[in-house]
């Protein structure tokens, strides 16, 4: 049995995967690996309505790529393994469920790349810092850092950021739209659940939430004409849902919906 580098919990209709190599939960070809095994895992369970990455320990989210194992191996290698973990976080991010990263530390490098294929960012006060320092090491975010930082910031931002390599407070990554809010840092991870149980059922319609996400994440790729039939084929499963049908007739009958995700 190999090492255990993501922990996979399933609580309240909340999938929580922990990235689980303290202090700094730098991942390997094998965390990714795991990674990919646990977003499979919950994208299945019906049982399954959010979920939310973290980070093992309280001084790191994630600090990326373990530089140690990039040293040591072929170019050839080093090549596959930013393919595979692009492979791990588009799943991540195409995922008919809503994602949200809980940044309980430092998120530098590749674990601001791993957040940034989340939905939600939601910071620890005062718990660390953000940023693409790859520059620093002669080498670009490849792990779809400068694409999707692009999309989050803007072009001329993100090439100002990752060409710096600076590293900026939660407070900061807030103010440029990378992080979506932060919470106190006593009860993060209660204040966390509590908002991802929102999302869940019975007060929302889990379906819908994870086709929203979907309809925006496949239409922004693709042109205006083409988003648009996204849409209407999405909706057209929802209209053939259970929740679509209790969400009519609870509007109809003046009531609280009562959804179960279906």
């Amino acid at each position: 049995m190999g090492q255990t580098l993501v922990n996979l919990k399933k609580e309240g209709g909340i999938g929580w995967i922990e990235l689980c190599d303290p202090p700094a939960n730098t991942y390997t070809y094998e965390m990714m690996r795991q990674l990919d095994d646990a977003i499979l895992d919950c994208r299945t369970d019906d049982n399954v309505h959010v979920l939310v990455l973290r980070g093992a320990g309280e001084k790191f989210f994630s600090a990326g790529a373990n530089i140690q194992m990039l040293q040591t191996v072929t170019p050839r290698f080093k090549y596959f393994f930013c393919l595979h973990a692009n492979e791990t976080l588009n799943r991540l991010e195409q995922t008919p469920k809503l994602v949200i990263a809980a940044l309980n530390g430092h998120t530098v490098g590749g674990g601001l790349e791993i957040a940034m294929a989340a939905d939600i960012r939601i910071a620890r006060k005062d718990a660390g810092k953000v940023g693409l320092p790859e520059i620093n090491l002669g080498v670009l975010p490849g792990t779809g850092g400068t694409q999707r930082l692009c999309r989050i910031v803007g072009k001329s931002k993100a090439i100002e950021l990752m060409t710096s390599g600076s590293l900026f407070s939660f407070e900061e990554a807030k103010a440029l739209g990378i992080i979506n809010d932060i919470y106190p840092s006593e009860g993060f991870f209660e204040k966390v659940a509590a908002y991802a149980k929102q999302f869940a059922p019975p007060g929302k319609a889990s379906k819908a939430v994870g086709l929203i996400k979907r309809s925006v994440q496949s239409g922004a790729e693709v042109p205006f004409s083409e988003s648009l039939a996204i849409e209407r084929e999405l909706q057209q499963q929802l209209f053939q849902s259970e929740d679509a049908k209790e969400g009519l007739t609870a509007y109809v009958e003046k009531r609280q919906a009562n959804f179960k995700g279906k």
